[in-house]
Formats: structure tokens, C-alpha cells, sequence
């Protein structure tokens, strides 16, 4: 089928109003590309049906079930599907590196993302700083931002004195030490305010933070999903973003707020420090050791002095070439995976 586009499935279904709006505009990209067939996820596609890659995002999000029986199917599937993966000699395996460790989870999780990562022919990192072993066979493909995305909605002025936070409340991203530096933050800036909103990833994360924030003033909770038109206004509203994650490599919060024109404060890592000189110092802020009250009023004093209409820059992470750039990381992957092929049609799409 020489000349046809590639069969690429990703493991991604196709996007609803909650999916990562990163997912949704990677599907709109690839659809859009016309060197490959763009299949979303479906379990009877995966396991029996005909494609030339499958892309992983995210594997650990097919082993869990709302049940323990559902989780016990879903596992099993993903075994199949990776056991089908291992035994194929033509199709070609890409995962895009998300998270630079697996996440936390049982000996039989782990064991079985342990092996699809094994099983993987091409990876796509998202940033410069992405640690692979050496020879790794890779590409990079920037995470692109979300200036299109959040267009729509209605972009707010800044409130004086806000801060904000935003995204899933979980333990890593240490909105607890965030909560702790605005007390004493307000003690030298009293007219701060701090907005915090997103859904804890567990009912008592939930209680946690509404007794440590019971008694301060000026802290607005909104500890649900957050729409779109939800995060705009909060992150538009706040003179400074503040994501104080014990840990951080891919952060699409990031993103959002630079996206929104609105600075962020993080903690200083490599990550950071690169993506500092990309967009311009004056919007990525960062912190050493742990966030303190004098940390992040530091950070708000050199928020507070930019100019309305003053933009970070992010034109290396425009979506229109994103298409393109998978498109050439897949067929990179093929001809790893069939490089007989490979070298017989070297100017050919395999398919």
C-alpha cells in the first residue's frame, strides 16, 4: 500500500469538554495532517484492528477502573494489547514522555508500565531538558500553548494584589505550602488576596485545605473542575500565578497562565530556568528550596510592573506544524521498527 498514508492510533479517545485541552488540540493536528490516518482509541481497534503505530499518552490512565473489577479488566486489556505490541514485527511503538517517572502505584501497575515503556520504539519530548539514554531514538516536539484555545473566553483585567493557582489539587503540587506562604505573605503586603481552584484528587485533600485556609483572609476556594471560561477568569484576574509544585517537568498549567499573558512563580529547576530564556525572564519567576512569605512577594512586586498588553513569547510552541513534526516522528519510528523496509523504499510512506 505504498504511498498511503500511515495508520497511526493514538491511546487517547476522542476528546469531551474535560480532556486536557492538549489531547484536544494534538487530535485536531493530526487530523488535519493528510500523510497519516488518524485513529483514536477503541479497545476492539487496539487489540484486533490494522495500524502501522500505536502512540501512548499517559499509560497509567488505562489501568484504572471506577471498581476493583473494572480495574482488573482494564489491566487485563492492557496486557493484551501490550503483549500483541511485543509480538508484532510491524507495528511501531512512539509514547511521548510526559512525566519523567512512573507514577506511584502497585507492583503489577508498575511491572506492566515498566514493560510498555520497554516495548517503545520512538519517544517525543516535550522539552530541551528531557533526560534519555543515550541513544534513544527521540524527537522534539515543543507542548504547544493555549493562546488559540482559551481565545474565546472572556479575558479579564487584573485584580490588584491577586494571586492565583489553578489545576487538579494534589499532594505534590504543595498548595499547603503555598497557603503557608501567603499568611505570612500578607503580613508584610496585607492587601494580598489568593484565589485557589481545581478539584482535590481526594476528599480529604479537600477538607485539609479549607481548614488551613478557614481563618485567612482574602482566600477564595473553588475546589471543583475547573471550565474554561472558570480558569480564564482566575488566572486573568491574578497579578501573579503561582505553582509551587514539589516537582515539575511538563506543566500544562504553565502553559495556560503564559497563554493568558499572566506571570508565573515556580520553583527553580532546569525546566524552568529553559523556559525562562524562551519566553523572557520577566514572566517565568522562580523560587529556591521552599516558598516562603518573602519569596512570593518578591515575585508579585516584579509581576505587578508589567504593562497591560505586555506578552510572553511563544512562538516556538505555535500547533501548525505540530501535525507534521508526529507525522515525521511515527514514520521515524516505522522505520526503526521495519528497517528492511526502510532501506528498500527510503523515500516512500511505509504503510
Amino acid at each position: 500500500m505504498t504511498g498511503e498514508p500511515l495508520r497511526v492510533m493514538q491511546s487517547f479517545r476522542a476528546p469531551r469538554a474535560t480532556t486536557n485541552p492538549y489531547i484536544t488540540m494534538l487530535d485536531d493536528a493530526l487530523a488535519d495532517d493528510p500523510t497519516i490516518q488518524h485513529r483514536r482509541f477503541s479497545w476492539a481497534g487496539a487489540l484486533f484492528g490494522r495500524y502501522d503505530v500505536f502512540h501512548w499518552h499517559w499509560p497509567e490512565g488505562k489501568l484504572h477502573g471506577t471498581t476493583w473489577w473494572k480495574s482488573a479488566g482494564k489491566y487485563a486489556l492492557t496486557a493484551l494489547l501490550s503483549l500483541r505490541h511485543r509480538l508484532s514485527r510491524r507495528i511501531a511503538v512512539v509514547r511521548t514522555v510526559h512525566n519523567v517517572e512512573l507514577p506511584d502505584d502497585n507492583t503489577a501497575r508498575t511491572w506492566l508500565l515498566r514493560r510498555i515503556d520497554a516495548q517503545t520504539d520512538h519517544r517525543i519530548v516535550l522539552n530541551t531538558t528531557t533526560r534519555l539514554p543515550a541513544g534513544t531514538p527521540h524527537t522534539l516536539i515543543l507542548h504547544g500553548h493555549y493562546r488559540d484555545w482559551y481565545a474565546p473566553q472572556l479575558h479579564r483585567d487584573r485584580v490588584p494584589g491577586r494571586l492565583g493557582t489553578f489545576g487538579g489539587v494534589r499532594r505534590y503540587k504543595s498548595v499547603d505550602a503555598l497557603v503557608a506562604a501567603y499568611a505570612d505573605a500578607v503580613s508584610i503586603e496585607p492587601d494580598l488576596t489568593l484565589s485557589i481552584g481545581g478539584r482535590p484528587s481526594t476528599p480529604e485533600l479537600g477538607d485539609d485545605l479549607r481548614r488551613r485556609t478557614a481563618d485567612l483572609a482574602g482566600v477564595r476556594l473553588q475546589l471543583t473542575f475547573l471550565s474554561d471560561a472558570e480558569l480564564v477568569e482566575l488566572a486573568t484576574t491574578s497579578e501573579l500565578v503561582v505553582l509551587a509544585y514539589r516537582f515539575m517537568h511538563n506543566s500544562g498549567s504553565v502553559l495556560a497562565a503564559l497563554s493568558l499573558d499572566r506571570p508565573v512563580l515556580v520553583p527553580r529547576n532546569e525546566v524552568n530556568e529553559s523556559l525562562a530564556r524562551e519566553v523572557g525572564r520577566d514572566w517565568v519567576l522562580m523560587y529556591d528550596g521552599e516558598l516562603d512569605g518573602q519569596a512570593l512577594v518578591s515575585a508579585w512586586r516584579s509581576a505587578s510592573r508589567l504593562r497591560p498588553g505586555d506578552r510572553p513569547d511563544l512562538s516556538l510552541r505555535e500547533w501548525g506544524d505540530a501535525g507534521t513534526a508526529h507525522a515525521d516522528a511515527y514514520r521515524a519510528a516505522l522505520a526503526n521498527k521495519r528497517p528492511l523496509e526502510a532501506a528498500a523504499r527510503p523515500a516512500e510512506v511505509l504503510a
